[in-house]
């Protein structure tokens, strides 16, 4: 298994949209809040090998699963929105028409119940990846006056969910206690050996930075991980001698704002990724018991 010899990735070359392009069906764009694909795929393949289980408990339009499959890597993801992981199974379909040699499996439901959505799948996983919700909407998609010459903001694409279950929808307490629960139901998953990685960023809210890497850290040691590694993932590209700013509209507008009032704030241009293990055992040889009998469960379930 590669190890990974690198603490920063320049993973934000290209913009989302181009990365999905072709790769994912068109409808995928009208998530909020999805993992970048270059994430998701080196993830993939720094930390598992061909033929391993990859499981995503907050799978959305299943960036992850479609990454594993490309990769030789077999995928489940469990994702509380239907119309989601309806779209993670368009995805996955899609992945298997361009020769994906990974199979994966959507289940509809709430993973703070993981272990009983995927009862069959204790302790082979090789690798979980996910990342938590940021709240109940996200900035999406939006066109400013400067773009259309009409006074105010438009948004579409920014809403997660309207269900008051969906754990988005929770405060930041709540947030972390549902996210607990979801880790450790993960680590029942995991064999021994395996990997937890989660991509997350600090936000803010009502002008205060709020430490959202911090907060999950703490939550995946009560669940009992150990902490092996954090990664910067970066969002915005690498050009000649300067970045390529991918920063949405309200985050540089809410920096402006700042600016004006004396306090000198930066818009975020990274991911955290937060690298977790569970204990050690015996290698095992890849392939052998962690994905094989995944081939029939492509559908939503």
């Amino acid at each position: 298994m590669a190890e990974v010899t690198t603490s920063v990735w320049a993973t934000g070359q290209q913009p989302s949209r181009v990365q999905r392009r072709g790769r994912y069906v068109p409808e995928s764009m009208r998530h909020p809040g999805k993992m970048l694909p270059s994430i998701a795929a080196r993830v993939i393949a720094s930390y598992t090998r061909p033929g391993e289980l990859v499981v995503d408990p907050m799978c959305g339009i299943g960036t992850t699963l479609v990454e594993a499959a490309h990769l030789g890597r077999h995928a489940v993801g469990v994702e509380y929105e239907e119309i989601w992981a309806r779209l993670a199974v368009a995805n996955l379909g899609l992945a298997k028409k361009q020769g994906a040699s990974g199979f994966g499996r959507v289940v509809a439901g709430d993973a703070r119940n993981i272990t009983r959505l995927l009862p069959d799948l204790t302790g082979r996983a090789a690798l979980v990846l996910t990342s938590p919700p940021y709240g109940a909407h996200t900035h999406g998609h939006i066109r400013s006056t400067r773009d259309t010459g009409e006074p105010g903001v438009r948004k579409w694409n920014h809403h997660y969910s309207s269900d008051r279950g969906n754990l988005a929808h929770q405060q930041l307490p709540a947030l972390l206690e549902g996210f607990g629960r979801i880790l450790a139901g993960c680590m029942e998953l995991l064999c021994p050996g395996g990997v937890a990685a989660i991509t997350v960023r600090p936000y803010r809210a009502r002008g205060e930075l709020v430490d959202l890497p911090g907060h999950i850290h703490q939550v995946a040691k009560e669940a009992g991980l150990a902490f092996a590694d954090r990664i910067v993932c970066l969002l915005c590209g690498l050009g000649q001698g300067h970045l390529l700013n991918r920063a949405s509209f309200f985050q540089l507008y809410e920096a402006r704002k700042a600016w004006a009032r004396g306090l000198p704030i930066h818009a975020v241009a990274h991911e955290d990724l937060l690298v977790f293990r569970k204990a050690s055992a015996p290698p095992h040889e890849p392939g052998s018991r962690h994905g094989d009998d995944l081939r029939d469960g492509r559908g939503l379930e």
